[in-house]
C-alpha cells in the first residue's frame, strides 16, 4: 500500500503522523511512504532522516493526497486537505466529528474511509489510541492551569503548590479516566490540593487506592460539582463520551461562582468541551476570560511538545495501521472488532453510531458498506 503524511496545518500543530522509525516499520513490511518536505520538522527529524528511513519525499501536500492510497495525520484533515481526498481513500487520523457537522459533510462527500483515532477500542474497554494524547494532555492541563492563574495571564496570583506557610492552589478534576488521572498525578506532583470527581465509584476507589489517600475522591452529583467549582483556584475538564460531544457539566452560572482569577482548561475542547464558555484557542492565544475567570481552551495541546507527542501516538497507531496496510481496509476491519469501531465515515455514509447520533445524521452499519 502506498502511504502518505502531509505536514500538519492547524495553527501551532508540530506532531507528525509517521515518526521516522515507523516510516522504516511500513516500508519493511513492503509499503511505499510519500512524505511531505518539512513534515519532521516540529520533531526536529529533516528530509534527509526520513529519506533514510525509506520514505520519498514529495514538495507539496496535493503530492501527498494524489500518491496515496491512505494518507496518515495527526489532526482532522483541515478545508484545504479535505477537498484533496479523493473516493475510496483511507483516512487514518484523529478526527472528532461529533462537534464538526461541516467535516463530517466533507468528508461523506469525499467518498473516503475514514478512521477516527479517539474511537478505536480495545478488549479492556479502552481507547488505546487516544490515551498517549490523553496522558500527555492531563498533565499538560496541570502546566497549563498554573501558568493561567499567574497575574501575568490575568490569574488570581498564586502558585499552584504554595510554598512553607501558604496553602496551595485548590485543583478540582472533573472526569477520572485517562486524562483525568494524569492531570491529578501531576497537579498532587507539584504539591496542589486535588479533588477528582467522577460517576464511576469503582474508578473513585482505584484513585484512592493509588493515591493512598493524597486526594480527595467526590462522585459527581449536581450539588457536589456546584461545591467543588465554586471552592476551586482551577478547574481541569477532563470528561469523554467516546465519539460523542462532552456534556456541558460547569454552566455559566457555576462560574459566578468562582473566585475572581480562577483557572478553567478545558481538556474536552476537541468534543466540544465541557464548560458552557468554553471555545476552541490556540497555543498563540490560548486564554481568555469570562466573569472573571480565566479559559484556556487549546485544541490540540499535545502540539506543544511535538517530540513526546509524536512518538507515544505512533507507538499506540503503528500497529493497527500496519494491520491495514497488510491486510488491505476490509480485511482488517472484518477481522479486527476493535478498529472497526475506529470507523467512523465510509463511502459517503456515518457508520459510527455516537457519532451519527452527536450530528444528527442517520446511521448506517459500516458492515453493509464494506460487503456492497
Amino acid at each position: 500500500m502506498r502511504i502518505g503524511v502531509p505536514t500538519e496545518i492547524k495553527p501551532q500543530e508540530l506532531r507528525v503522523g509517521l515518526t521516522p522509525a515507523s516510516v522504516q516499520e511500513f516500508v519493511s513490511h513492503g509499503h511505499s511512504v510519500v512524505v511531505q518536505s518539512g513534515a519532521g520538522a516540529g520533531i526536529r527529524a529533516g528530509d534527509e532522516v526520513y529519506i533514510a528511513a525509506g520514505a520519498e519525499i514529495v514538495g507539496d501536500a496535493a503530492s501527498v493526497f494524489d500518491a496515496a492510497e491512505m494518507i496518515i495525520k495527526v489532526k482532522e484533515p483541515q478545508p484545504s486537505e479535505r477537498a484533496m481526498l479523493r473516493d475510496g481513500q483511507i483516512l487514518y487520523t484523529y478526527l472528532h466529528l461529533a462537534p464538526d457537522p461541516d467535516q463530517a459533510t466533507e468528508l461523506c462527500e469525499a467518498g473516503v474511509f475514514a478512521i477516527a483515532y479517539e474511537t478505536v477500542t480495545d478488549g479492556a474497554g479502552g481507547l488505546p489510541l487516544l490515551a498517549p494524547m490523553s496522558e500527555v494532555a492531563g498533565r499538560l492541563a496541570v502546566q497549563a492551569a498554573a501558568q493561567s492563574l499567574t497575574a501575568t495571564s490575568e490569574g488570581r496570583g498564586i502558585l499552584l503548590g504554595g510554598v512553607p506557610g501558604v496553602l496551595p492552589a485548590q485543583v478540582v478534576v472533573i472526569g477520572g479516566g485517562v486524562v483525568g488521572l494524569n492531570a491529578a498525578r501531576m497537579a498532587t506532583g507539584l504539591g496542589a490540593d486535588v479533588t477528582v470527581l467522577d460517576r464511576s465509584i469503582a474508578r473513585l476507589r482505584e484513585i484512592d487506592e493509588m493515591f493512598d489517600g493524597r486526594i480527595r475522591t467526590l462522585y459527581s452529583t449536581r450539588n457536589a460539582l456546584e461545591e467543588a467549582v465554586a471552592g476551586a483556584d482551577a478547574v481541569i475538564g477532563a470528561v469523554l463520551v467516546a465519539g460523542a460531544r462532552a456534556p456541558k457539566l460547569v454552566t455559566r452560572e457555576m462560574l459566578d461562582t468562582m473566585k475572581t482569577g480562577a483557572a478553567i482548561v478545558d481538556v474536552a475542547i476537541d468534543q466540544g468541551g465541557c464548560f458552557e464558555t468554553s471555545h476552541p484557542t490556540t497555543h498563540e492565544d490560548p486564554t481568555f476570560v469570562v466573569d472573571g475567570v480565566v479559559h484556556y481552551c487549546v485544541a490540540n495541546m499535545p502540539g506543544a511538545v511535538p517530540l513526546t507527542a509524536s512518538t507515544a501516538l505512533n507507538h499506540a497507531t503503528l500497529a493497527p495501521g500496519l494491520k491495514i496496510a497488510d491486510l488491505g481496509l476490509a480485511q482488517a476491519l472484518q477481522e479486527d472488532p476493535h478498529l472497526m469501531n475506529g470507523l467512523n465515515v465510509a463511502k459517503g455514509a456515518i457508520v459510527h453510531p455516537a457519532v451519527a447520533k452527536a450530528l444528527n445524521r442517520v446511521f448506517v452499519p459500516p458492515e453493509e458498506i464494506l460487503s456492497a
